[in-house]
């Protein structure tokens, strides 16, 4: 049998994904949906003759800088992440799970863009006009220059585009629009493929900054293909716990500045506000010291934040005792559960030990390792540890202490809050370190080689 001829080739494509194999099957083995892969032909293949371009290639020393000056959304944690507000043609993903805030974090962009004398377009495709002016009521954000519409069609957006011509366009959400001529529900990958093609054209074509938010899977990832997060310019994770009212946008791509950046908000009942000095939330504010209790400092981003660690040991009376957790790494608490049993002679065997972090703060960064256990030790021996301490270091299985990075930044920060001592591993002295330098004014430095020595310096 002969090879096949090009046009009778056929790709099997799943509907949901976008991913292609080679031959027809029922489950797609990427998403794993059934019966979502559909054979279909390829587009013809034509040669491509040469056009003439749109602007003349010039030295890049002559390209002006003013399409590409940021201008601040007056939402200043947001433009920290941002790089500084929004370039021009500029097209920003919002993703976040249902509930968290993101409507209401963009209608209050919306309202400080109107605010500065600039025309803002906040198109709804999931709630009526009536619903999102509630909520701008119950904000504050009610301003004659921010427009509102209801639709799920893309040529209405663009024709409210022609009608209103906004500085700024806001869409929510990327996947209730709908673009005729193209097959697949709104939300499927030929939809959202279109809709953020079009969009990212007239943005470009415009120099209008756009914002698009996006829907998030059962695993916290963008929903939809992939190919949306490499079209836009900026994608931006909104998280927060349902149970506490901390909100953090956290940067995943950013052609315009520092993909790692974090801002921190409150969400209330009367809109969203920004938190400049978050460490507060992640801190108990009482009178004395309490066993069980230790403070470490994380690095959100490039922004360090301090946050407490809670523990609370006692007897079981369980065959298995229970290890409950709630903010940390529930395996890397057991793993320094295990060492500071086997290297510290912290004798857990018989105990339920709960651990639990401060003001809904998920810990995952091996920093805290230390504080941890400190905490654990305390609460199991009922110590107290020293007041204005923060403990600062990587444990590992034979119970030596690792250095962490950006040691001054972070005494810096617990210096800036009153914190007096820090126990930080013997290796990173600061001298080592990249920032270099002596420790900050009125810190004072305990350097311990491991977990034994820690807990000798506790008791």
């Amino acid at each position: 049998m002969g090879k096949p001829a090009v046009n009778d080739r056929v790709i099997h494509r799943c509907g949901d994904c976008g991913h292609e194999v080679a031959k027809w099957v029922g489950r797609c083995p990427e998403c794993h949906t059934w019966g979502s892969v559909s054979a279909r032909r390829p587009p013809p293949v034509t040669a491509l003759a040469p056009g003439a371009p749109s602007a003349p290639a010039r030295p890049i020393c002559q390209v002006d800088l003013h399409s590409a000056q940021a201008t601040a959304t007056g939402v200043t944690e947001l433009d920290r992440v941002l790089g500084g507000g929004l370039v021009p043609g500029a097209v920003v993903l919002l993703a976040g799970e249902p509930g968290v805030g993101k409507s209401t974090l963009l209608l209050e962009v919306a309202h400080r863009c109107a605010l500065a004398g600039r025309r803002a377009l906040y198109v709804s495709g999931e709630e009526s006009t009536g619903q999102v002016r509630l909520r701008a009521q119950r904000t504050g954000a009610l301003h004659e220059e921010l427009f509102l519409a209801a639709e799920s069609d893309l040529a209405a957006v663009l024709g409210h585009l022609d009608a209103v011509e906004p500085d700024l366009l806001i869409v929510d959400s990327v996947q209730t629009m709908a673009c005729a001529g193209v097959e697949g529900s709104p939300g499927g990958v030929s939809q959202v493929r279109a809709v953020a093609s079009a969009l990212i054209s007239t943005a470009k074509q415009r120099g209008l900054p756009v914002v698009l938010v996006g829907h998030v899977t059962k695993d916290g990832t963008v929903a939809g293909p992939r190919v949306l997060e490499h079209l836009v310019d900026v994608v931006l994770q909104f998280e927060g716990d349902r149970h506490s009212t901390l909100r953090m946008v956290r940067g995943i791509k950013n052609r315009f500045g520092a993909a790692d950046e974090v801002g921190c908000f409150e969400l209330t009942d009367d809109g969203i506000i920004g938190l400049p000095d978050p460490s507060g939330l992640f801190l108990t504010h009482r009178d004395g010291a309490v066993p069980g209790t230790a403070v470490t400092v994380v690095v959100e981003g490039k922004r360090p934040l301090l946050g407490e660690v809670q523990a609370l040991v006692a007897e079981s009376a369980l065959a298995n005792p229970r290890r409950a957790v709630s903010g940390l790494d529930s395996s890397r608490v057991a793993m320094i559960l295990a060492v500071i049993e086997r290297r510290g002679g912290v004798r857990l065997a018989g105990s339920d030990v709960y651990t639990a972090t401060v003001g809904g703060m998920r810990v995952v960064e091996p920093a805290a390792d230390l504080a941890v256990a400190l905490a654990v030790a305390s609460a199991a021996s009922d110590l107290l540890l020293p007041p204005n301490t923060v403990a600062l270091g990587e444990v590992g299985l034979a119970g030596e202490l690792r250095p962490v990075t950006g040691l001054r930044r972070r005494l810096v920060e617990a210096a800036r809050l009153g914190f007096r001592h820090a126990l930080v591993p013997a290796d990173s002295a600061l001298h080592h370190a990249p920032e270099g330098g002596a420790p900050p004014p009125g810190m004072r430095v305990h350097p311990v080689a491991d977990v034994g020595a820690a807990l000798h310096w506790l008791r």
